[in-house]
């Protein structure tokens, strides 16, 4: 047997024509013929099912979901290259600042070694000695360390909740970015559904460009949110990390200022036999 004629799409009651039957109602000019769109139905459907090509052919919708959801993913690289920067600075920072505080047998020493170097350890050094400054007239050395340890343990969070600037950003990608492209999806199948009904055909050829197109924004989603919740999640635990070393500088400045409290009545005292 001849093997079958391949037969073009037509609308119910049509008769199909073959490729032969379509060469031959081809331009006698001899140009060629546009092969780009496939009329079915009254319908155009497009050849080209790259990436771009789908975006291109997308509804207006769907192209604005997935526009949004790639400046979603510049905006998850962005803030994962700034904070990498940032937290290994103020780790560094915070481990240098320790090794200073644990070096020095009074505040006056932990002073002189941080002496213009930045990040929180100074600053706490800093906070300790104006708090001691601001007490030199009190009573209580148990109560001048409750001051410190107050002060210290604001600079503490603040610290910290300064570093977590930028990563909400990234909680809400990762939660968002999903439903976002599902949304994208439900609305070029609804359109896929309207253009079937239109042309009063269930070619495949008439349903699958139109939901290629609408998977693509689920499948820009999920290439947006998945990283955003996997840096979410690494820069939370990098965060915590470096809040206990804050929390280890604070109890080493509390050491400090303890110690330079206990010297003072023994100062005093031999100051006073003397």
């Amino acid at each position: 047997m001849p093997p079958a004629e391949e037969v073009t799409a037509t609308e119910p009651g049509a008769s199909p024509i073959a490729p032969a039957a379509a060469q031959q109602a081809a331009p006698a000019n001899g140009q060629p013929v546009a092969t780009e769109l496939q009329q079915v139905g009254g319908m155009k459907i497009p050849h080209d099912l790259s990436p771009i090509g789908m975006f291109l052919a997308a509804d207006w919708v769907v192209k604005g979901v997935m526009i949004g959801l790639a400046f979603a993913s510049l905006v998850t690289w962005t803030v994962f290259l700034v904070k990498v920067i940032e937290i290994a600075a103020a780790d560094r920072r915070a481990k240098k600042g320790l090794s200073a505080l644990v070096a020095s047998r009074s505040l006056e020493d932990a002073r002189s070694i941080l002496e213009g170097e930045k990040g929180a350890v100074p600053v706490f050094v800093a906070a300790a000695d104006a708090e001691l400054a601001y007490s030199g007239d009190a009573l209580s050395p148990e109560g001048v360390k409750e001051r410190v340890a107050s002060h210290l343990s604001r600079l503490e969070a603040q610290a910290g909740r300064r570093l977590t600037i930028g990563t909400g950003l990234l909680a809400t990608i990762g939660s968002t970015a999903p439903f976002v492209g599902l949304f994208g999806t439900v609305w070029g199948i609804m359109n896929s559904f309207i253009g079937i009904s239109n042309a009063q055909t269930t070619n495949l050829a008439v349903v699958a460009p139109g939901i290629a197109e609408a998977l693509l924004a689920t499948a820009i989603g999920l290439v947006a949110a998945i990283p955003a919740v996997v840096i979410y999640n690494v820069f939370a635990r990098a965060i915590s990390a470096h809040r206990a070393a804050l929390a280890d500088a604070s109890a080493a400045v509390l050491r400090l200022v303890s110690r330079d409290l206990d010297r003072l009545p023994g100062r005093r005292l031999h100051a006073a036999a003397e």
